[in-house]
């Protein structure tokens, strides 16, 4: 999961990378294995993305974008990649991977992450630069 955390799998928690396909089912099925004894209360998971600008001047600005949820017993949907199939965003019943591109555009962590970039991107374009 690109920018993913695994609370439950400290020593997993952070990148898994595909290829995607055949990785990404194996990626689940290893996953699904890993928290098959973890109580669904334990099952948060988090999806986040860290963005930087770095000016000519030397100013880096830096956000982070998330997206809070937890993981299912099993797949469900065929829109997405990596973990979407599992992840459930909090205050949602649906998978990401049963989202629409548009409804998992407005709540992803990488849109959240680049929405909060987008003031100080503006800011250091305007003529006056601030």
């Amino acid at each position: 999961m690109p920018g993913g955390l695994l609370r439950a799998l400290v020593r997993h928690a952070g990148r898994m990378d595909a290829p995607r396909a055949a990785k990404d089912r194996a990626n689940l099925d290893l996953l699904l294995e890993q928290l098959a004894d973890v109580p669904d209360e334990h099952r948060r998971a988090a999806f986040v993305c860290a963005a930087v600008l770095a000016l000519p001047d030397g100013t880096v600005h830096g956000v982070e974008g998330r997206v809070e949820g937890t993981l299912q017993r099993a797949p469900r949907g065929s829109n997405g990649f990596g973990y979407d199939p599992l992840f459930v965003p909090l205050g949602d019943t649906r998978t990401m991977a049963e989202h629409s591109d548009q409804e998992k555009n407005a709540i992803s962590h990488r849109g959240n992450a680049f929405r909060a970039l987008l003031p100080v991107l503006r800011a250091a374009l305007s003529p006056s630069g601030s």
